[in-house]
């Protein structure tokens, strides 16, 4: 029996009253006690409808795949803090992951995605710094390749977080992982 169902009855309401109550279809509702689970606008309709909280509409699995989709989201988004300072934007979505036991597929490519851009950027700053020493090249643009990389850093988490936002996977993504 699904929560709603179990809810609705529980409070002696008809699915046309809970309908003018909620503006939500007496249709979606048929959809949902049926099993199908009720997201974004239905869901808050359906609780303010009900006078109880989004989560006593969720069965436990449903609300343990919202939890694992708005920790992956904070996991994503951590680096942009810590942007400019290489070593944290690793450790801080490394430390969230084990914090708060996500160790999915996705969050070990999110890690890795900054490993690799962290050794990315070193790389890059030892060649200025070889091209500047060894060959004497000089260039009032030298400085603008680490601002380069790290607006890149930020537009690949921000694009990554659009993403998860829409259909819980990664944009950019490898098809490794280094944990």
């Amino acid at each position: 029996m699904s929560k709603l169902l179990a809810l609705r009855q529980q409070l002696n309401i008809t699915q046309e009253e809970l309908c003018e109550k909620s503006g939500v279809s007496v249709r979606t509702i048929q959809r949902i006690e049926a099993g199908t689970a009720p997201k974004g606008y239905t869901l808050k309709a359906l609780a303010k409808g009900l006078g109880v909280s989004e989560a006593d509409l969720l069965d436990e699995k449903e609300k343990s795949v919202r939890d694992e989709s708005t920790w992956l989201k904070v996991i994503n988004l951590s680096p942009l803090p810590f942007i400019v300072i290489p070593p944290l934007n690793i450790a801080a979505p490394l430390l969230l992951m084990f914090w708060k036991n996500q160790f999915t597929p996705t969050t070990r490519q999110i890690v890795t995605i900054q490993i690799l851009w962290t050794l990315v950027a070193l790389l890059l700053l030892l060649l200025i710094m070889m091209l500047n020493d060894w060959f004497a090249i000089q260039s009032k643009f030298t400085l603008l390749v680490p601002i380069v990389w790290v607006l890149l850093n930020g537009f690949v988490v921000l694009r990554n977080a659009a993403e998860i936002a829409k259909n819980n996977t990664l944009r950019i993504s490898l098809k490794f992982s280094l944990l």
